[in-house]
């Protein structure tokens, strides 16, 4: 590594962007489906699992960021380092779980709804294949990124805050309420007959979940924090360039009292910046998206059946307030499955192009690449994937969200281990977290052990 030094902490307000796009990807899953699923079935009893998940991802999230501030590269170079097979690992689980198309079949289904469609298979093949458009042509992906999930955020969040203040009643703020502290309408924290992979799913995906946690070190470099600077950016497919030469490894620094200063505020300023964004309005967007599906479909016949509990929102949002504010929501929330499903796959070919690099590099002699190229053959490769399984029929949005959560989940909990392991094998000791956030590291992965295994137990068992 060549010896550069560690730069400034910038204003707050040049901070924001890595963030919004990591929030961004759970708006989709988690946020739209899985938990308003389970309230609109079982009550708002279970919204203290939303808050604990997103809680959990904060901190998660936070030790990601932490390496790729302070080596200025992402963590999939700094595993690699002592897991020689971990490049596969992540390809292949990256592949698995996110592959699976659910959440543009969900956005499909919605806009085939608004639409007047009876089948959704076609519209949800060409949605993919907007997304491979979208990403093909952006001059600098991370750029492009960012503007749509800021975008798409401000927008939609403050309309379903509207309507679930409108539509609400003193009765279910007390449920909301009690809700989030786990007391539910005749149960604690976990409702009876439940599916428990159900809510697995939700809670692995309360933020982004799997290995898109990971996308955040590499987003970080695209920004330029810390150390990031100095890295490389991903440009889009027909922008001008040559067969570039990749450096994917970092930059090295003298580690003093100036390097050690800049650091801290930076870890400041990073913490408040994915506080405020990731956890605040990832948070309040969740619980509300709750709160106004309880509202408007708890309790209705019907909201068991894959997504229809949202379709019933929009009808009952017509009912209450107007047609069209109803047809305006199921609109808004097919733009942000859909543009949840563009971050997935921009962030997923990310992680594989990065692996995929790293793989090639060790096994060449020299350093010359094209990231961007092999970038977008993942792209292609996922869509490819999703048109298939729509081909053959496997299109159903909530079985796929599920199936891929709990994937998900397994592949979090492994990544969690070996972020944590990296920190403390490849940071001086000032650049280490503090004890007490090692302490929530370690409940999370044993959290996460404990609830993957009660998990498997229940599918075997069933």
């Amino acid at each position: 590594m060549s010896i550069k030094q560690f730069p400034a902490a910038p204003k707050f307000r040049r901070l924001l962007g890595p963030s919004f796009i990591i929030l961004a990807l759970g708006l989709g899953s988690g946020e739209v489906i899985l938990w308003p699923y389970l309230v609109a079935n079982h009550g708002l009893g279970l919204a203290w699992g939303a808050v604990v998940g997103i809680t959990f991802q904060f901190f998660i999230n936070m030790e990601i960021e932490r390496y790729a501030l302070v080596k200025g590269e992402s963590v999939f170079v700094g595993i690699a380092k002592f897991f020689k097979s971990a490049p596969l690992w992540f390809i292949a689980s990256t592949f698995i779980g996110f592959g699976l198309p659910g959440i543009i079949a969900a956005s499909a289904q919605v806009f085939a709804n608004v639409l007047g469609l009876i089948s959704f298979k076609w519209l949800a093949i060409f949605l993919l294949l907007l997304i491979g458009f979208i990403l093909t042509i952006g001059k600098t992906i991370y750029s492009l990124m960012e503007k749509l999930t800021r975008a798409v955020i401000l927008i939609g969040v403050p309309m379903i805050f509207v309507l679930a203040v409108t539509l609400s009643s003193s009765e279910s703020w007390a449920a909301l309420g009690s809700g989030i502290i786990g007391r539910g309408e005749g149960y604690w924290f976990l409702a009876p007959g439940m599916a428990i992979a159900t809510f697995m799913a939700a809670f692995a995906y309360s933020g982004a979940g799997g290995n898109l946690n990971l996308t955040q070190s590499i987003y970080v470099k695209e920004k330029g924090y810390g150390m990031g600077k100095y890295s490389q950016k991903i440009a889009g497919l027909f922008a001008r360039r040559g067969h570039q030469e990749v450096k994917l490894a970092g930059e090295d620094f003298k580690v003093d009292a100036d390097s050690t200063k800049k650091f801290k505020e930076w870890w400041r300023a990073i913490n408040l910046e994915h506080l405020l964004v990731f956890w605040l309005i990832g948070s309040l967007s969740m619980l509300l998206l709750m709160f106004l599906a309880y509202n408007t479909t708890y309790g209705v016949p019907g909201n068991a059946s894959g997504i229809n509990f949202v379709l019933t929102e929009g009808q009952a949002i017509g009912t209450m307030l107007n047609p069209f504010i109803g047809l305006l929501f199921l609109v808004i929330v097919g733009v942000m499955l859909f543009q949840t499903q563009l971050g997935i796959m921009d962030s997923t070919s990310r992680i594989m192009a990065e692996n995929a690099a790293i793989l090639k590099l060790k096994t060449e002699k020299d350093n010359k690449v094209d990231l961007s190229k092999i970038y977008y053959i993942f792209v292609w490769s996922q869509i490819c994937f999703g048109i298939i399984l729509f081909l053959l029929n496997i299109y159903e949005p909530k079985t796929l969200i599920v199936l891929g959560a709990l994937i998900n989940a397994f592949a979090m909990l492994i990544h969690v281990i070996l972020v944590t392991i990296l920190n403390r094998r490849s940071l001086d000791k000032v650049f280490r977290p503090k004890p007490w956030r090692q302490v929530i590291i370690y409940f999370i992965i044993l959290f996460f052990t404990i609830f993957s295994g009660v998990v498997v137990w229940d599918q075997l068992i069933r």
